[in-house]
């Protein structure tokens, strides 16, 4: 089973995929925590390191290398903003993509509190980092991040709780044809 789940900061993607990879026995895998550690190693903040990914696009393909050749194998949940469309870039149709979505404020609000910011620093970054993004996804692989017709699910997590959104996602992989 290969199940991807995108979002944008502050949605839930890390919280529920890391939830379903337990639930389910599958590895988990978060483009987010490759390139936070390729930033680290260049001693970057992660704006920082977007901001230098513009400029290398590089960048974005290591990461992109490392899930693809990580989905490969299978029984896996990967989570990032472009890894539905990696997989299918590749050849490679998840059994479930799901997409995550959430008002700005709420997501702003989430952020802030995670990363211990004040709500205006927390919507600052998150913008800057957002619009860096688009950036490049629309350069180096021509995707428009907004466009979300390969997802298979898309949920607004600002309408429930962790547990409601885990329950609704367990829900559509127990009904998925061809039962796991």
């Amino acid at each position: 089973m290969i199940i991807t789940i995108g979002g944008l900061p502050g949605t839930g993607t890390t919280t529920i995929a890391k939830k379903i990879a337990e639930k389910y026995n599958l590895k988990y895998v978060c483009a987010g925590l490759i390139f936070r550690e390729m930033a680290k190693e260049k001693g970057m903040s992660v704006e920082e390191f977007s901001k230098y990914a513009e400029k290398h696009k590089e960048v974005d393909e290591e990461v992109d290398r490392r899930q693809v050749e990580l989905a490969k194998e299978g029984n896996i949940v990967l989570e990032g903003r472009l890894a539905a469309w990696m997989l299918l870039k590749n050849g490679i149709k998840p059994d479930l993509a799901i997409w995550f979505k959430a008002p700005i404020e709420v997501r702003a609000k989430r952020i802030a509190e995670r990363e211990n910011l004040d709500y205006e620093e927390a919507l600052k970054k998150m913008k800057l980092r957002e619009e860096s993004e688009k950036k490049r996804y629309r350069e180096i692989y021509n995707i428009d991040i907004d466009n979300l017709f390969i997802y298979d699910l898309i949920i607004d997590t600002s309408k429930w709780n962790v547990e409601g959104v885990f329950n609704i996602v367990s829900t559509a992989i127990d009904n998925l044809k061809g039962q796991y």
